[in-house]
């Protein structure tokens, strides 16, 4: 795709986040609403179709409309589909509305040459096998990540003609089988098969919806993370591009939903001040590194937590360290969560000191945390290390020097809380298929609390998570900053920096099982290794472990 050709895509948008601190003290602990039983129903009849299709949205997903909207681009390569359903590249095509109702044989617009056959039947099978290795890759072992089923015969020792294969992706495209298209569509661009990756994008963009069904939704960000990478614009979505993000109070108020409607966050805060709490049982003088404080809400119930403490509560000092994203949420720098935390700590009669570090986490070193001798440290490192860039991006692997400089200050406890995703050094085909299978748990159980007509929904969605899912799937190197790893790879990690495991007790188990009594029954909870898991379903979603 040529530069001149690119097209504008839709804006950064921002991470999963927390709620902003309150400033009164019924706030220390934060409610917990009870939602509508009913809200389970697995009934999805209340789903909507795809808008019209317009130049204006073209590939842009505005908030504000509430529905999504997409225009074929100029391309070297623009597909339409020849009567016997295979794609026919027309150089240098003009942009053209699609009409989701016209029949892909009224878009036909010349018949396959006869130059594409021979008489040779041993370079026939010849050329067949390069256009299976060209779709499905050298080795067939992605199907067993996921079955695209719809790409192969009910023979699987009989290779699919091309006739044949480009027959079943329309059988798919008919029956709406929008989960398959999408990884058919991404399998192309892995294979760097262009014309079948922009005709499956002409056709996904008649399927997705920002507000129809879980699979649409995200669809239509997935897609968006496609086009964005033929691009090579992924890193102008990430970046904050200020015109087009909602005002920092808007923004502020997605993340509070966010945070109210799914038990995510909670479920991490939670589990980590436990094991703090446990650990700092018997301490004077406590001081918790944060290192990505975000509005500072966390801390909140763990400040009035430690006011009970029998025997009074312990001098704290926190000291955070603040992200971009966070800072222009909540409109300001650090002080704004120094003070409010202070005053809360206050009214809870704690003794309270803020240390601010407005740093990236990158850069941070030794000399940036402040530590005094006498005190004991808890290191929190709550859905911010997969951010960090390891050896896999370049020769600065700040995933195991940050570890490494944690370690060296004798932490009594470190709690890492994390996506249990593997979305870091693996290859683009199995990181869209890894991002498509956690995120699609995310959107369902959002739509379980929040109607698919609740326009704050949509902006939920948008602001707090499709930005992290473009990234995944169409930057690389150091641009894509969203790479999440499974439990088992931190904990190889935390153990080559010199931790051993630190159990999260009973006490945390019981806490968060009973936080879960507030929110749908298809969330579950499992313990193992002394780690707990939260997950939706059959999908493990978010781990919490602690070390020392």
């Amino acid at each position: 795709m040529q530069p001149s050709q690119k097209q504008r895509i839709s804006n950064g948008l921002h991470r999963f986040s927390d709620q902003p601190v309150q400033e009164s003290l019924s706030y220390c602990m934060p409610p917990i609403q009870n939602f509508d039983p009913n809200s389970c129903s697995e009934d999805s009849s209340h789903g909507t179709h795809p808008s019209a299709l317009t130049f204006e949205q073209y590939c842009t997903l505005e908030s504000s409309s509430g529905t999504s909207g997409y225009f074929v681009h100029n391309s070297p390569s623009t597909v339409s589909v020849s009567p016997n359903g295979s794609p026919i590249s027309q150089p240098d095509s003009q942009s053209f509305p699609i009409d989701p109702h016209q029949s892909p044989d009224n878009i036909c617009s010349s018949p396959v040459s006869g130059s594409c056959l021979t008489d040779d039947v041993d370079d026939l099978r010849h050329k067949i096998r390069e256009l299976e290795t060209a779709m499905l890759g050298p080795d067939l072992d992605i199907l067993d990540v996921y079955p695209i089923t719809n790409l192969v015969g009910p023979n699987q020792n009989q290779i699919p003609s091309q006739a044949e294969k480009w027959k079943q992706m329309m059988e798919m495209i008919s029956r709406g089988d929008l989960k398959d298209v999408l990884c058919s569509c991404a399998k192309a661009i892995a294979d760097n098969d262009m014309v079948t990756a922009e005709w499956l994008m002409s056709e996904l963009r008649q399927m997705v919806s920002v507000s129809g069904e879980p699979i649409q939704r995200l669809g239509a960000y997935m897609l968006e993370g496609l086009v964005a990478r033929l691009a090579s614009s992924g890193s102008s979505i990430y970046k904050a591009l200020r015109c087009k993000e909602p005002a920092s109070a808007e923004l502020l108020s997605y993340m509070h939903l966010l945070y109210e409607v799914c038990p995510y966050f909670k479920f991490g805060y939670m589990s980590a001040n436990g094991a703090i709490a446990e650990a700092m049982k018997d301490e004077s003088q406590v001081h918790i590194i944060d290192f990505q404080i975000a509005q500072g809400s966390q801390w909140v119930s763990l400040i009035q937590g430690l006011a009970a403490r029998p025997g009074g509560p312990p001098q704290i000092r926190l000291t955070g360290i603040d992200d971009s994203t966070s800072a222009y949420a909540r409109g300001g720098g650090l002080d704004i969560v120094g003070k409010r935390l202070s005053r809360l700590a206050e009214s809870c009669k704690v003794p309270f000191e803020f240390n601010a570090a407005a740093i990236s986490g990158t850069e941070i070193q030794l000399e940036d945390l402040g530590v005094r001798p006498g005190e004991a440290i808890a290191v929190n490192f709550a859905f911010v290390l997969h951010h960090m860039p390891d050896e896999s991006v370049g020769s600065q692997n700040h995933r195991d020097r940050l570890l490494r400089l944690v370690k060296s200050l004798s932490p009594k406890v470190v709690t890492l809380v994390e996506q249990e995703s593997n979305t870091n050094t693996a290859p683009f085909f199995h990181r869209f298929l890894e991002t498509l299978n956690y995120y699609l748990a995310i959107f369902e159980s959002i739509d379980v609390t929040l109607p698919r007509e609740h326009r704050e929904r949509i902006n939920v969605e948008q602001h707090c998570l499709a930005r992290d899912i473009v990234n995944i799937i169409a930057c690389e190197g150091v641009e894509r900053v969203e790479r999440h790893e499974l439990l088992g790879k931190w904990r190889s990690r935390f153990m080559m920096a010199g931790f051993t495991p630190y159990p999260l007790s009973s006490l945390v188990n019981a806490t968060i099982k009973t936080l879960l009594e507030n929110y749908c029954e298809k969330y579950t909870l499992e313990e193992t290794d002394g780690a707990l898991y939260l997950g939706w379903l059959n999908r493990v979603l978010v781990a919490s472990s602690a070390w020392s």
